[in-house]
């Protein structure tokens, strides 16, 4: 059988512009071009681009170009956010966390209207909570904490070393504003980190140093994730 189209709609065919398939049903059509948008697990996602993982802990390094908008992503887990920037610019390691996505999944999507880099640090943590008090090396108040979570923020000056520090869990250290950082581990391995979003990660049980090696004042910000 021969199915006679429009003069329009052939040209358009013809072209490649048209599928055939519209002359019978636009909505068909459609579904047979485009892939329904998926949902998927929040370490899936691929602008949530998992850094580093170790057991139940993952360091996510979230980038969204101005513009761009994320899959729809679920989370299913305890999250601590360092953010870096948004589409306005700096934020200088702001820190937050949500815990309510362990009882309550959520799935959202995230869009950057821009113009600049839309960037976050997060450390997610699918491990249980935990009651038991514990102390830090760090003499320094922490500026958050919950049942999986402690965070601090460190102001190092020009040529200053932090004291020697030793966590009962793991640690990610993230440079949250410009300069030069040493990351310094007792057996003498540093990592050097550049720039604002840049980051090291330390063991339980593992004294390190942070090392201002800059003619001006960094913040860091020390993510404890409870296990």
């Amino acid at each position: 059988m021969t199915i006679k189209l429009p003069v329009p709609l052939v040209a358009l065919v013809l072209t490649g512009i048209v599928n055939p398939a519209w002359s019978q049903s636009p909505a068909a059509a459609e579904e047979q071009l485009f892939d329904p948008v998926r949902i998927v697990s929040v370490l899936q996602e691929p602008r949530h681009r998992t850094v580093h993982a170790e057991g139940n802990l993952y360091l996510l390094d979230i980038q969204i170009n101005p513009g761009d908008t994320t899959l729809p992503h679920t989370h299913d887990s305890a999250i601590l956010y360092t953010f870096i920037s948004n589409g306005e610019g700096p934020l200088d390691g702001r820190v937050s966390s949500s815990t309510g996505y362990v009882h309550e999944p959520f799935t959202h999507r995230v869009t950057n209207p821009g113009p600049h880099l839309f960037r976050i640090i997060a450390l997610a943590n699918y491990g249980p909570a935990v009651t038991a008090a514990t102390t830090s090396t760090v003499k320094v108040e922490p500026q958050l904490e919950n049942e999986w979570f402690r965070s601090y923020r460190l102001e190092l000056e020009p040529g200053q070393s932090s004291a020697s520090f030793m966590h009962t869990y793991p640690v990610a250290i993230v440079q949250v504003s410009d300069g030069v950082l040493h990351v310094s581990r007792a057996d003498g391995i540093t990592t050097e980190l550049k720039t604002m979003g840049d980051w090291a990660w330390r063991d339980a049980g593992t004294s390190y140093q942070i090392h201002n090696r800059s003619d001006k004042t960094v913040l860091v910000v020390i993510n404890e994730a409870k296990r």
